[in-house]
């Protein structure tokens, strides 16, 4: 099984959001040398949560420094920008690795409807037209012709080359698995979303309706989960606490910034919230190597997947430098 890392720029407390994105390119260079297989990026906006709004740009960053893991974007959400201009960046991109970006895309605003306003006005209708923008990318990023009549035919997408990105289509319901069965293009569900529900269903919905291309001729799917690992089951509950904490604004649509162990562990909460706590805590993955590892195939195994893309959002990151390394040790992938 491949093991992959998603990661969001988590912003937490204490610290400004621009040192969010330093530990991030820390992060993406630790665990290239630990044998992960893809460094992923998120796209969010007008988030306290996250600071990772533009990924082609830290993906930029993280290519130029690293040399053998593959990087990208999980995903653009593409509603936000006209396919031309995404087509163009991520030929920068594979210019700058070639062979090694992956081009990751999304259907949800990554934000508000608000937000998603100020950044297309026409983002509602743009999504209603995510098919046939994910038709147009795909043409001008492989440097192929787009459909007959279209009235930008002519256009280029540069810089051309050799190599094309590798294209996915990330989603958290049915509708990404039937775009990206339609395409013939790789799947990944985003299982941290929603703590696994449909995951199963979407996935089985991509095998069954997926057509076969060139590029891709069989289905490839993967799952991104939060997962977390540490060496005593005592301190990944302790770890795990601020990350239930936080939970609990997001399930009410609060984004706020990651707590330390010792600020969630001093929060006062009513017994309603501590047994939706609890309840989160009964689903999670994360524990020592052996119990997260021993999770981690078994959710493999249950969804068909080879390849899973972790996310560790801790308030410390020299705790998630180590989870990542206590993973990497678990699974051998060095």
């Amino acid at each position: 099984m491949r093991l992959s890392v998603l990661d969001q720029s988590t912003i937490v407390t204490g610290r400004g959001a621009d040192s969010s994105i330093r530990e991030s390119l820390e992060l993406a260079r630790h665990c290239e040398a630990l044998g992960f297989h893809r460094y992923w990026l998120a796209e969010h906006h007008n988030s306290a949560s996250q600071a990772g709004t533009a990924p082609e740009i830290l993906i930029a960053a993280i290519a130029a420094t690293t040399s053998r893991i593959r990087v990208g974007s999980a995903g653009v959400m593409l509603p936000h920008y006209a396919a031309l201009k995404v087509a163009e960046q991520f030929r920068v991109l594979e210019a700058i690795a070639p062979g090694r970006i992956d081009m990751g895309l999304g259907r949800a605003p990554g934000g508000d409807g608000l937000t998603a306003h100020a950044l297309n006005p026409n983002a509602a209708k743009a999504a209603d037209q995510f098919p046939a923008s994910v038709r147009d990318l795909l043409a001008w990023v492989s440097g192929q012709p787009l459909v007959e009549q279209h009235p930008f035919r002519s256009v280029i997408a540069n810089p051309t080359g050799p190599s094309v990105p590798e294209p996915w289509i990330l989603g958290s319901s049915d509708f990404g698995a039937q775009v990206a069965a339609h395409f013939g293009l790789p799947y990944c569900f985003a299982h941290f979303i929603t703590d696994g529900s449909g995951c199963a269903e979407a996935l089985e919905i991509y095998r069954s309706l997926y057509r076969p291309s060139a590029r891709f001729p069989t289905p490839i799917a993967a799952v991104t989960v939060w997962a977390m690992a540490a060496e005593t089951e005592a301190e990944a509950e302790r770890q795990f606490r601020s990350r239930a904490v936080w939970r609990l604004g997001r399930d009410r649509g609060i984004y706020t910034a990651l707590p330390s162990p010792e600020e969630a562990a001093a929060m006062v909460l009513s017994d309603a919230d501590e047994a939706k706590i609890a309840r989160i805590t009964a689903r999670a993955l994360f524990g020592t190597k052996a119990k997260l590892g021993a999770q981690l195939r078994e959710l493999a195994a249950q969804m068909q997947v080879d390849d899973i893309a972790v996310l560790t959002t801790l308030h410390d990151p020299a705790a998630r430098l180590r989870s990542y390394r206590l993973l990497a040790e678990e699974f051998a992938l060095a």
